[in-house]
């Protein structure tokens, strides 16, 4: 990529967030306020006009979550353990148990929310007070299919970008951007809040958010050799032209020049305890870094610049050759939004559908350089920080899986759901590589629910177990592969509805847990040992296709486990395989082996064509 083109994350690289009831403020930037959600807005716009309407999260019965639960451990775990764990699931939802005394509990909670039961703990727990480093476990990428005509041409693929996501952009702060839909519905659209112009601040014990106005806040930050550039995009209340800005962006190579300035961006990939401590010691140093941090924290997104000319999908962030692509920033926003902004962007681009003005270039001022004032203690804690990234870059493995024999145009005339095809493609590549099934996480959008964000699939089912063991006995007839892997689809497809429309267990159970009080016993349905064995995702996997892509992907969740991001295209699967080294290359083998016996298996079963009227 010629270009890293991010949204904002944390001071300087990238990030995670939290939702708060209402907002607060940063004592280092009183003006700037820290709040989760943006003002209404135009009451005439488009983004939010369904907002008001959108049913709130339901919460599911007790008997339906236990139900499910039990359905969903039972292929991971042999007879004996699934009677303790049936037993267990029988104690917590007995009449005038501990069960229902949380499930009431819970109900009172949702009544106390003007948001959802959930959103308040989800971002909480699954982000803004996580402390890991972000970079590979938080943060994801996109990387773009190349623009011909920008080959070697960087400045000139950074530009078009940049204008692109700057009309993007327009649509969503006047609010005229269609929300997105599914079976013609419209889905919420709050996410959309934090996609310009907010970045996640690192604080002990848990991070906030920060959301500048865009009115005034129209500048980017343009990063090359470890230096931050603010480069202004509405000058004299006109936005610059797309030559514009690739000029621009040509004085930044020039300033820059050939030598790498110390990485202060360092800092963001530490942990959030250490990022928090280290800004607090950066803001005390001087004024000066206090308005530098200032003018990343308020950009509307950030373009980095990188010095490398990737040739492979597995270098992914580097691309002084018009390579391109995308860093997002998970915390208040999953990929959905910024998955449409990017295919929106490129689709656009592609048609000659994006207005660039002028093609004169005026006479502008240089863009200008961020300055930072370095104490040797923080020098030192930047080489610091380098190291720990490097060594924690250096443990993991990335393998690209490309498979061009068929993609979701041909799944589609099997009579298949594409992406239930994929999850199964990737059950029994794991299956081949261990020899067993393990829990797998694909993520399901509840954004038919006001504030919805996301619900677990769990994708390995009874169905599924006998599938991939029958694909793996050569006695087994085609025919007789196809029905039970039918059957495993149909398996997939059922949980990933019910995650959709909110009744998986993963969320229900973990809001019931968290009101346990201090002092209370746990009830055993989580310390029995299938609670924690069927939520250690070995596999976490989520879909997001565009033709646009040829790369997409973020880390493992589990030092066991794989990071596995999937797009199915219309004749293309692809997979990222992120890992600490655990055979990424046989995975990547039987993935694409996998695929190649399926296609024959699923033929036999294909329903015939529809009569042509």
């Amino acid at each position: 990529m010629p270009v890293r083109f991010v949204r904002l994350a944390n001071s300087a690289a990238s990030a995670r967030t939290s939702f708060v009831a209402k907002p607060t403020f940063n004592p280092a930037f009183p003006s700037s306020p820290l709040t989760t959600m943006p003002g209404p807005g135009n009451l005439n716009g488009k983004l939010y006009a369904h907002q008001h309407v959108l049913p709130r999260l339901p919460i599911p019965t007790l008997d339906e979550t236990c139900a499910t639960y039990l359905k969903s451990v039972r292929p991971l775990i042999n007879d004996s353990d699934y009677e303790k764990t049936v037993r267990a699931v029988n104690e917590f939802k007995k009449p005038g148990g501990k069960g229902e005394e949380l499930q009431k509990r819970l109900i009172a909670h949702d009544k106390s929310k003007n948001n959802s039961w959930l959103i308040d703990w989800w971002n909480s727990y699954a982000y803004m007070a996580y402390r890991d480093p972000v970079v590979v476990w938080v943060n994801y990428f996109f990387c773009f299919v190349d623009n011909k005509n920008f080959i070697n041409k960087p400045a000139g693929r950074a530009a078009e970008l940049i204008t692109g996501a700057m009309e993007f952009r327009k649509l969503v702060v006047s609010e005229q951007l269609e929300p997105d839909m599914a079976r013609n519905a419209p889905l919420c659209s709050e996410q959309y809040r934090y996609l310009f112009n907010s970045t996640r601040i690192p604080q002990l014990p848990e991070d906030i958010t920060r959301n500048s106005d865009p009115a005034k806040n129209n500048h980017i930050i343009v990063l090359r050799n470890n230096q931050f550039y603010s480069l202004e995009l509405v000058v004299h209340g006109r936005q610059l032209s797309t030559a514009e800005i690739e000029s621009q962006l040509q004085k930044i190579y020039k300033l820059a020049g050939n030598t790498k300035d110390i990485a202060v961006g360092a800092f963001t990939t530490q942990d959030r305890d250490s990022w928090a401590k280290i800004r607090e010691q950066l803001l005390a140093v001087s004024g000066k870094n206090k308005a530098s941090l200032d003018k990343i924290e308020s950009a509307a997104f950030v373009v980095c610049l990188d010095d490398a000319k990737p040739i492979t999908y597995e270098q992914f962030i580097v691309f002084d050759n018009g390579v391109a692509g995308f860093n997002g920033e998970h915390s208040m926003m999953d990929a959905t939004p910024t998955s449409r902004l990017c295919d929106w962007v490129l689709d656009r681009l592609g048609k000659g559908k994006i207005n660039h003005g002028t093609p004169t270039v005026g006479s502008l001022e240089a863009p200008q350089k961020l300055q930072f004032d370095l104490t040797p203690e923080l020098k030192q804690e930047v080489s610091n920080s380098e190291k720990k990234f490097a060594d924690l870059v250096s443990k993991h493995d990335l393998q690209v899986v490309v498979f061009e024999g068929y993609g979701k145009n041909v799944i589609k005339k099997f009579g298949c759901s594409p992406d239930a095809y994929a999850q199964m493609a990737i059950q029994l590549a794991y299956y081949k590589t261990y020899g067993k099934c393990a829990a797998t996480y694909e993520s399901a959008q509840t954004k038919k629910y006001a504030f919805g964000r996301t619900e677990t699939g769990r994708s390995v089912s009874i169905e599924s177990v006998e599938w991939v063991k029958a694909m793996q006995d050569p006695k087994i007839s085609n025919q007789k592969k196809g029905e039970l892997g039918r059957k495993a689809i149909a398996s997939q497809s059922s949980y990933m509805a019910l995650a959709v429309d909110g009744k998986g267990v993963d969320r229900h159970l973990l809001g019931l847990r968290l009101l346990i009080e201090q002092g209370e016993e746990k009830p055993s349905i989580y310390n029995d040992p299938s609670y924690a064995l069927s939520s250690h995702w070995n596999l976490s996997t989520s879909q997001i296709s565009s033709e646009y892509y040829n790369g997409y992907g973020w880390g493992e969740v589990v030092p066991d486990g794989y990071g596995c991001a999937y797009m199915v295209n219309s004749n293309v699967l692809q997979f990222n395989l992120v890992s600490l080294f655990l055979q990424n290359d046989v995975m990547k083998y039987n993935l694409l082996e996998a695929l190649r016996e399926m296609r024959p298996v699923f033929e036999a079963t294909a329903p015939p064509p529809k009569a042509k009227l």
